[in-house]
């Protein structure tokens, strides 16, 4: 079933909508028909589909072939779907960016394994260029990342990326599996590609705000990482003990017991330019090793920090992301870690009518990246606002990262 009166801006000037987005279930064998029909018409400078897991690939690629009339497709599967219900599973969700507002450019990175960072800033350079010339009356830019979720490129890549990107706001989401973490992809156009990623540059005459924000609490626990394997993610040793041992241990935990929801209750930061970033745990191996989401390495001092109110705190974001006028939409990559948590705290509807109020549109991610640095456990993201909306300075202070405790050095 196709969820209609998902279009954002309708009521703004008498031109097509600012942003536009429908949502069908993943199973459905028209869906990418359904889809065409509920974004209704374009032209569009480009059109994002985040697919659940579930999604038959084959059937998929199939559709978009046969349905689709526009040129830019693009997208990645996901660990849950944000849709006009808020959290969301096993459906597609589509957003539209209409020619008349937007204009893009994009880049593929096609081999995660071997992407130069000298080629990416050129090819980054050019590409900045060639927008600017193209659309010179769009004033307001942003660019997005679509990364594979189980690469273990996205440090490299955000790092190679992020001397060519210039002025330009960098928001990305690493694409997801659900919660089984064993096979990601990418949509490029008509084919489905993995070990890979897809920069997007939009120009536009909407005013965007790029955000990433966290709802933690730096604590006094610190850990050090004392064996490690950095090109793997994994960490051996903790404090010279094996490393779910003493992990375990610093949380008054079993370390039997150690899994998803200890991970999202009990998550470890780094500090990196002077604010705090989560490094997610994936996994507790059978030697007792530990696979995280993002970098790590030997000599790493880890601090251990705690949730805040999860609802309070996105309330807080969004309200301010609505002053002085709300978003036609807010495109977001929110952390599986976090939907994770919202559930296991029986917060999760609470969270859903506040993505739903606010016109929250994206997935959950296995990562997320904010300018040069890739994170986890954050909502992250664009907020789109209406042609001529006057901005104020950002409010998003609690947007920096996790806050220290009381008395805590940083």
């Amino acid at each position: 079933m196709i969820r209609p009166g998902a279009a954002f801006g309708a009521g703004f000037g008498a031109g097509t909508p600012v942003v536009r987005s429908a949502e069908v279930e993943a199973q459905d064998p028209d869906a990418i028909r359904k889809l065409v029909k509920g974004l209704g018409q374009g032209p569009f400078s480009i059109v994002l589909m985040f697919i659940a897991p579930s999604v038959d690939r084959v059937a998929l690629a199939r559709q978009i072939k046969a349905e689709v009339p526009w040129g830019r497709v693009m997208g990645c599967s996901t660990a849950g779907e944000l849709t006009s219900c808020g959290y969301d599973e096993d459906k597609i969700v589509a957003v539209g960016f209409p020619v008349e507002h937007f204009g893009v450019e994009t880049i593929l990175v096609p081999d995660l394994k071997s992407c130069l960072s000298q080629d990416l800033m050129s090819g980054l350079i050019r590409t900045r260029q060639l927008l600017s010339q193209r659309y010179p009356h769009f004033e307001h830019e942003f660019a997005m990342l679509l990364v594979d979720g189980l690469s273990e490129r996205e440090d490299a890549l955000t790092a190679a990326l992020s001397s060519g990107l210039g002025p330009v706001p960098l928001f990305g989401g690493s694409a997801g599996d659900g919660v089984r973490f064993k096979e990601t992809f990418l949509l490029n156009g008509r084919q489905i590609t993995e070990n890979a990623a897809m920069l997007t540059f939009f120009r536009t005459h909407c005013p965007v705000r790029v955000f990433s924000c966290d709802h933690l609490q730096v604590t006094e626990k610190r850990m050090v990482v004392t064996e490690a394997e950095p090109d793997s993610r994994v960490v051996k040793e903790i404090n010279a003990e094996p490393a779910a041992m003493e992990y375990a241990r610093l949380i008054g935990q079993d370390p039997a017991l150690l899994n998803d929801r200890v991970f999202a209750a009990n998550p470890l930061v780094v500090q990196v330019g002077g604010k705090h970033h989560v490094r997610a745990i994936k996994a507790v191996e059978p030697n007792g090793d530990m696979s995280f989401f993002a970098a790590i390495d030997q000599g790493l001092v880890l601090t251990l920090a705690e949730p805040k109110d999860i609802v309070g705190h996105l309330t807080n974001t969004l309200d301010t992301l609505s002053r002085p006028t709300a978003p036609e939409m807010v495109l977001a990559f929110d952390c599986i870690f976090r939907r994770v948590e919202a559930e296991q705290t029986q917060r999760r509807a609470e969270v859903s009518a506040l993505l739903q109020k606010h016109k929250v549109r994206g997935f959950s991610t296995y990562g997320e990246q904010i300018g040069a640095i890739h994170v986890n456990q954050t909502f992250t993201g664009v907020a789109i606002y209406p042609p001529g909306t006057e901005m104020v300075e950002s409010e998003l202070t609690a947007c920096s990262g996790p806050t220290p405790a009381e008395g805590t050095p940083r």
